[in-house]
């Protein structure tokens, strides 16, 4: 199963970003196909603070516009929502010792331990530093969907 990071979800919410295009053909194979897909629990919050962010977005996106566009996303048949589990306390420790992560990387590491913990190996990210984490292998938006149905 693959799991979507939150830069996925940003580039294809907003038309000004350069992987726009490419986001936006991710999320429709996967939104569209009859595979199993994820995105962590955690995207779900960074995603609406980071769209609706000021300094961040100008115009940003408002509340409606964000939580309408998870609503979107949230209505595939095939998207599961990864939350914490009872292993979730170990997962994370042992992540963020082997990648080392610190401060903002923590965040990373959490999307890396609820993955592991759903069996997810494989992350949909323009975030390089995912390879810090062991049993968790990151694939770039350049990298296209294959072709056909999901």
């Amino acid at each position: 199963m693959v799991a979507v990071d939150t830069n996925v979800l940003v580039y294809a919410h907003r038309p000004v970003f350069e992987l726009h295009d490419s986001a936006l053909a991710w999320l429709e194979y996967l939104a569209e196909g009859s595979s199993p897909w994820a995105i962590p629990v955690f995207c779900l919050g960074e995603f609406v603070r980071v769209t609706t962010h000021p300094r961040l977005l100008d115009p940003p996106s408002t509340i409606e516009q964000a939580l309408g566009a998870l609503d979107g996303l949230l209505e595939s048949p095939t998207v599961r929502v990864l939350t914490p589990g009872a292993a979730y306390p170990t997962l994370l420790a042992e992540a963020v010792r082997a990648g080392d992560a610190r401060g903002n990387l923590v965040y990373d590491a959490q999307i890396a331990a609820v993955c592991r913990e759903h069996r997810v190996t494989l992350l949909l990210t323009e975030d390089r530093d995912f390879a810090r984490f062991p049993g968790l292998r990151s694939r770039p938006l350049s990298d296209p969907p294959p072709l056909g149905a999901g």
